[in-house]
Parts: structure tokens; C-alpha cells; sequence
């Protein structure tokens, strides 16, 4: 509709806007520590669960969410401050449909990364 709108980029990234407005892609490198990495969930594709693997250089706000396809949030497994290092999550989905997934790494209020999960039933 007029105020809502998708955009999809690489890496299965998705931005949304309910606001009709403008919504901007750059990036302030200065806002993401250099040292990060989001790990390709295993197993994928995964039936009723799988791991989710991330590391980051510095301590951090983070936040992990999952979107279908359409955008819509529907799950946030890690919303805390983390220290650095590696992390580790387990995500359970007996709820989800099967279809793909996206979940995306966020560091502080900036996307790092995403990547696609296939949910099997």
C-alpha cells in the first residue's frame, strides 16, 4: 500500500518501511565492530531445530531475529549485550511453517548480516 514497502538485497537482506518514507541502506562502518561473522545455520534445512553461530569482536548490544519472507518478525532469539567471542544459539520451530527464513545479526541498531534457513517439515 501507499506507506508500506520491501526491499530484498544480497545475503537474503530485508528492509521495511511502514512509514512511507525513505529508508537508507548505507551503512556507517564506524557503527560495526571489524571483527564479526555470521555462520550458516546447521543443519540446513532443519526439522524441528537448528544452530545458529555468530561471533563478534567487541562487546556489543546484539540482536538476532528471524523474518520470513514477506518481512514479518517472527522470532528474536538474542536481544542482550554480549561480550566478544563466539556465541551460539539453539532455535526450536515446531511452530513455523515450512518455507525459508532469514535471520539477520544486528550490532548495536545496525544490520551486520543475514543469511537464508529452510524450515522442512
Amino acid at each position: 500500500d501507499s506507506r508500506r514497502g520491501y526491499a530484498v538485497g544480497n545475503s537474503g537482506t530485508i528492509i521495511t518501511t511502514e512509514s512511507g518514507g525513505v529508508v537508507s541502506v548505507a551503512e556507517d562502518p564506524a557503527s560495526v565492530p571489524d571483527n564479526y561473522s555470521l555462520e550458516q545455520n546447521y543443519p540446513n534445512p532443519f526439522n524441528p531445530g537448528t544452530v545458529i553461530r555468530y561471533a563478534i569482536g567487541s562487546r556489543s548490544s546484539i540482536t538476532l531475529k528471524i523474518r520470513n519472507m514477506l518481512g514479518e518478525e517472527v522470532a528474536v532469539l538474542v536481544n542482550e549485550v554480549q561480550e566478544a567471542g563466539r556465541h551460539e544459539v539453539q532455535f526450536e520451530s515446531n511452530d513455523l511453517a515450512s518455507g525459508v527464513y532469514v535471520y539477520s545479526l544486528y550490532i548495536g541498531d545496525r544490520l551486520a548480516e543475514s543469511r537464508k534457513m529452510i524450515r522442512l517439515k
